[in-house]
This record gives C-alpha cells, structure tokens and sequence, in this order.
C-alpha cells in the first residue's frame, strides 16, 4: 500500500511525500508545475515523464526521434528543447541522471549517479494512478461505483503520519500512549523515531526506546496522545533500521544471519509467485508443468511462518530442514483443533 500527501494549499506549492516500503521520499514540485504545466493538467505533465522513462529505460540508446515517435504513439507531441527541459526537470527535481551517450547517439539513465531509481519508478506509478483516479473523480463521482478500495482498517491512526514523518526526518523525540493487545494496557512511550514502515495495510513507527540499540516497534493505529518534542537527538550511524528490514518479510527481525530458504509451489499458485514476488531476493529455481520452486535469502521469522501457512496446500517448504519440521508441527497442531 501507498500513500502521497499533498501540503499547501496553491497547486504551485505541492509537495509530494511518498513512503514507498523502505523508502520514505519527498518531491517538491513547485518549479514542475511553474515551467512545465503551461494549461495542461498536472497529470499529463508526470505522464509524460512516464513515458520518457520508459521509452529510455529499455537500454537501447534511444534517439530523440525514438522518443518521439513514442511519446506520438500516446497523443504527445514535444519538441527537443521540450524534451531537454524535461530531462533536466527529473534530473534536478528527482536525482534521476538521464544521459546522452554520443558515441551510441542516444540517452540512457546512468544508475550509478541516480538516487533511489527504483522508488522514483514507483513514484511515478502511483502519481499517474492517483491523478487519473482525481481526474476521473472531477469529471463523474459515479466512479466510485466502478472502484472498490480495501477496507481492511489501514487508515487507522493515518492522520498521526505527517507529524511521525516530520519527527524522523527532523531526528526528534516523541512520546505516546500505545495501546498492547497482549496486556489489554495502554503505556506512556519517549521513543526516538528511525523509520515509518507499512505491513499489511498498517503503519509503524520505528525507534529506539531509552539508551537500548534495540529497535522497538508501534502500530500507529494504537497510537494516541501523539506529541513531537522540541527535544533532538542524533542518529547512531551504526544502525541502519532500512537494511535490517531489508533481509526480512515483515515487521520481526532479529540478528540472526540469512538462510537460503527454498519452497516449492503449484504450477497454478506460482503464476501469482512469479507476478507478485514473495521478497526481493526472490530467484526461480525450476519452473515446469510440476512445480515452481524458488529460493529466498533471507532471515526466518515468524511472519515467514505466516505467509508460507497462507498458502495452504499449494505450498511445500524443502529447505531449511528445521523450518520443514517447524512448519509439520504447526499443521499438526491446526489439525488437532478439527479433531
């Protein structure tokens, strides 16, 4: 799930904050709109970056004339001076380097000079989606007959977000109440705020509590009493909460190290697996008319148990050992309830 927050009220002023999994982005696009919008709608403009990325992106040192013809293709028809602004626009308001290769006569996108590209991809992709989406709203409300959200609880302390984001990125303490499931108790929390992260259609603040270097971790739709303090800190360069959660599914982590876990799925069920990685570091191991299989590089946690549980019978785990046999004594005591 995504989320982007407009602040300011002239359009001009907008401010995009975009917190994309393990990345939390702000995009001021006040020069944006300023030199590029001209009468057109502010969607056509991301679109037609869209577009140009895309067309860049495939690695083929495209022409300006490749790229035109493309942007053609979808009812854009720019000038090379245009193009130029709006690869300078991405460069200066994104970090994304677009480069001309000369001796290849064409642009390519040079990784190494950019600044989380593929955030930035994301970014696009859900800044078309949510103007088209605004558009169509504009133009009819009867679209809401035609869409269905999910209604699963996660705008649930949502409006506590900004002030959570302008904490961590401005290292200042916080403090609130937060309610335990477990103890039916609610407890007064000073944390130091590292990370805001989504699982599973909730938010989570990140921080450290006391002087522990542990991380703890708090839903903020338990959340109540939120106050950001004049009081700072600084930031233990040493921990780096981003890249813990980086080899972990899920909001448990440990310090254990990674382990090559491999499952084995139907061929049906692996049409999704393929589409909708289970984690980053997701390969295929085979994949024939019998089975998918893949291997994940990871740190087993419980929400690994969970999301391998979810699958049913369309799952079987064959590596590690333990975790086969972990996973046997959790269906075995399932089955026990049905007896």
């Amino acid at each position: 799930m995504y989320y982007i927050f407009f602040w300011k009220e002239q359009l001009s002023n907008y401010s995009y904050t975009l917190i994309v999994e393990r990345h939390v982005l702000s995009f001021n696009i006040s020069t944006l709109v300023k030199n590029l919008a001209y009468t057109m709608p502010k969607h056509r403009t991301i679109r037609r970056y869209t577009l140009e990325i895309e067309k860049i992106k495939g690695g083929q040192f495209p022409t300006f004339e490749d790229i035109s013809n493309y942007l053609i293709s979808f009812d854009f028809d720019i000038s090379n001076r245009t193009l130029q602004r709006d690869l300078k626009q991405i460069r200066n308001e994104f970090g994304l380097a677009i480069e001309y290769n000369r001796i290849k006569n064409g642009y390519f996108i040079d990784y190494e000079s950019s600044i989380n590209v593929e955030s930035f991809f994301r970014f696009l992709e859900i800044v078309n989606t949510a103007d088209l989406l605004t558009e169509s709203l504009a133009q009819s409300k009867e679209i809401l007959n035609y869409i269905s959200f999910d209604t699963g609880g996660g705008l649930k302390g949502i409006d506590n977000l900004p002030n959570l984001l302008q904490a961590t990125k401005e290292n200042r303490h916080i403090t609130f109440n937060h309610y335990n499931y477990h103890t039916n108790t609610s407890k007064k929390y000073t944390i130091k705020p590292y990370l805001l992260k989504e699982y599973q259609n909730i938010w989570y603040v990140i921080g450290l509590f006391g002087d522990s270097d542990e991380f703890r971790t708090f839903g903020i739709d338990r959340i109540q009493d939120l106050e950001v303090t004049s009081k700072l800190f600084k930031p233990k360069t040493n921990l780096h909460p981003i890249e813990m959660f980086d080899n972990t599914i899920g909001l448990v982590y440990s310090l254990n190290s990674i382990q090559k876990v491999v499952l084995s799925f139907t061929p049906t069920q692996g049409r999704y697996i393929k589409n909708l990685p289970l984690h980053h570091s997701q390969t295929i191991l085979v994949d024939n008319d019998t089975e998918l299989k893949i291997g994940l590089n990871i740190i087993p946690n419980y929400e690994l148990n969970q999301l391998i549980l979810k699958h049913g019978s369309t799952i079987k785990v064959i590596e590690p050992k333990w975790l086969v046999n972990e996973i046997k004594g959790i269906l075995k005591e399932t089955l026990s309830y049905y007896k």
